[in-house]
């Protein structure tokens, strides 16, 4: 038996009930933790809706100052536009699920942390040490596309569907309709930010090469194009500033299955050397 296999953890001889068992522990833990940060959003209702929620709808919102700071060129207000419901339980049932989707984005380092804790002990002790302080970087990125897309997206968007118009039609949308692109421009933007993780541990199992990822570099655009016309609105604007991010990212992720083919390459040579 070679020395990888013997690092091999006890619980890759756990039973599939067993694996069953624990992954409904973790996704119990994640979710109270979800629903406890989702209780104190809910209870925080003037300010989650009236600051957060509403905020890039507001000229006082620090991108529309940030960009008027810059050029007056930049320079842009936000349409006025009322919000309306159209149910009578339609203000109440957007606070819960409001509630929820700020509560996983607040409590997604202890959600990714317990999926960590389920798939860490299928790992060798090595790929364990190697992904040290991936929960740490998988929230950062998360919390970074989530700002992103918060602060860049969600004006340019609400500006752009705000201020269309066809005719002498009136722009009032549902406050269902606002929360959804909200939410839309947010959550997504943050999971797509975790590209240079996926890309690591793809590169690090051996299924993606930096030698595919170079040679498919025009294809890529394409699909980075498509892909943030599909999470931002119908407007040119929102689909290149969520573009350059995406591209970067993928840049990013290059380098780093470069690098870790390298060590892959390094580490297979060490081991071919003991052999010998």
């Amino acid at each position: 038996m070679s020395e990888e296999e013997q690092q091999l953890p006890a619980h890759n001889e756990m039973s599939f009930l067993d694996h069953l068992d624990h992954l409904r522990m973790h996704i119990l833990r994640s979710l109270v933790a979800v629903i406890l940060v989702a209780c104190g959003v809910f209870l925080a209702k003037d300010f989650v809706f009236n600051t957060v929620i509403f905020g890039p709808r507001n000229a006082d919102f620090p991108t529309y100052r940030l960009l008027c700071w810059f050029s007056d060129m930049l320079c842009m207000d936000p349409p006025d536009f009322q919000i309306l419901t159209r149910d009578l339980g339609e203000q109440f049932m957007i606070h819960i699920k409001s509630s929820f989707w700020i509560g996983f984005m607040v409590a997604f380092p202890y959600v990714f942390y317990e999926f960590w804790r389920f798939i860490r002990p299928g790992l060798y002790e090595k790929e364990q040490k190697a992904a040290r302080g991936l929960v740490l970087i998988c929230s950062v990125l998360f919390t970074i596309g989530v700002l992103f897309g918060y602060y860049f997206i969600a004006p340019f968007a609400i500006t752009f569907l705000g201020s269309y118009s066809v005719g002498s039609v009136v722009s009032t949308p549902s406050l269902e309709s606002y929360v959804d692109y909200m939410t839309m421009l947010t959550i997504p933007v943050g999971l797509v930010f975790e590209l240079p993780v996926v890309a690591w541990f793809l590169s690090k199992i051996g299924i993606l090469y930096p030698s595919f990822l170079r040679s498919y570099r025009r294809h890529a655009m394409v699909v980075i194009l498509i892909l943030a016309a599909i999470i931002t609105p119908p407007d040119v604007t929102s689909q290149m500033i969520l573009t350059v991010p995406l591209y970067a990212l993928f840049e990013v992720s290059i380098f780093i299955s470069a690098r870790v083919a390298k060590q892959r390459e390094a580490e297979w040579e060490a081991e071919g050397g003991n052999d010998e």
